[in-house]
């Protein structure tokens, strides 16, 4: 069990790399920085100079960064096939049996996924996807590993704070996918200003267009297609988003000091203000990079906390 354990932690730590990872390589636009999959210009290291047989000029500064994400992604899936077998070698201890299995698919589905982000060319409903399987995986690794844990006393938190906490997490996986979404058409900045949008409350938006999730093939999204109004429509939808989720994780953090777990509302609510804070700033500060990624970030720190949440109030014996 103790080896389990300490490998289900090291595979969460990198995961969470992992994700912070991809998401500087995208808003760093190097998520074309090797034009082809598994390799860059058909190598496994980074070439040197432009290799013939390839239009996309090589940036070697870009090239770099797309493959070391690769390198700590199929070193994410290597451990966590390690986790399925020891699984199996040591299932006389007690240890998840269909996770850790549910994982290995889900990491090859992953993989398949960064594929077809880089053959699509930055297709905006592959790039979202990959980052809500990345988010997934994150969930999955530590439910398992709070899953792994000895008893706990029954949370008194009743259905009413099981319902919210459940709801408060797939609200959470939506806003996600509208934050992919959001990145991968480039339209952080279509809203400049706060709390406005160009000054006005109510801009033209045009939700068709923002939200044709399939286009076909064939198209680069580089830098995107959407016109003005359309990446508005998508900025103000991830905006409303916010504050719905900001509404019910409140809420959450309420009942759950009510019903006496005071650790875990005082760690949605700081995780919350900490991941506000920073989307306030990437629209005050026009998309710096790090603090771009930050946000990111922010977003697995506040999955990790509602899997922590939903764990103790669902699981607890």
């Amino acid at each position: 069990m103790r080896m389990f354990r300490a490998l289900n932690l090291a595979t969460l730590i990198l995961c969470f790399i992992v994700v912070v990872v991809g998401a500087y390589v995208r808003l760093s636009d190097a998520g074309l920085g090797c034009p082809d999959w598994p390799g860059c210009y058909g190598q496994l290291l980074v070439p040197e100079q432009t290799v013939s047989g390839f239009e996309r000029p090589l940036e070697v500064h870009k090239a770099w960064k797309e493959m070391l994400h690769r390198y700590i992604a199929s070193t994410l899936g290597l451990l966590i096939v390690g986790l399925a077998v020891l699984s199996v070698i040591k299932r006389r201890e007690g240890l998840p049996r269909v996770l850790p299995w549910a994982l290995v698919a889900l990491v090859i589905f992953q993989g398949i996924l960064g594929m077809w982000t880089v053959t699509w060319q930055l297709k905006p409903l592959a790039v979202s996807a990959h980052l809500l399987g990345g988010m997934a995986t994150l969930a999955l690794l530590f439910w398992m590993w709070l899953c792994t844990r000895g008893g706990m006393r029954p949370a008194a938190s009743g259905n009413t704070s099981r319902g919210l906490a459940l709801a408060a997490l797939g609200l959470l996986a939506l806003q996600i996918f509208l934050g992919g979404w959001t990145s991968s058409n480039y339209a952080a900045l279509a809203c400049p200003d706060l709390p406005a949008c160009h000054g006005q409350w109510l801009p033209d938006t045009d939700v068709g267009e923002a939200f044709t999730l399939w286009r076909g093939l064939g198209a680069n999204y580089e830098f995107g297609v959407l016109d003005s109004r359309a990446r508005v429509t998508i900025h103000l939808f991830h905006r409303a988003g916010a504050f719905v989720v900001t509404l019910t994780l409140l809420l959450l953090s309420f009942g759950l000091w009510r019903a006496g777990l005071r650790l875990l509302a005082a760690a949605v609510a700081g995780a919350l203000v900490l991941q506000i804070s920073i989307g306030l700033g990437v629209v005050a500060l026009q998309l710096p990079l790090p603090l771009a990624a930050a946000h990111n970030a922010g977003a697995a720190l506040l999955l990790l906390t509602l899997v922590a949440v939903n764990h103790r109030v669902w699981k607890s014996t």
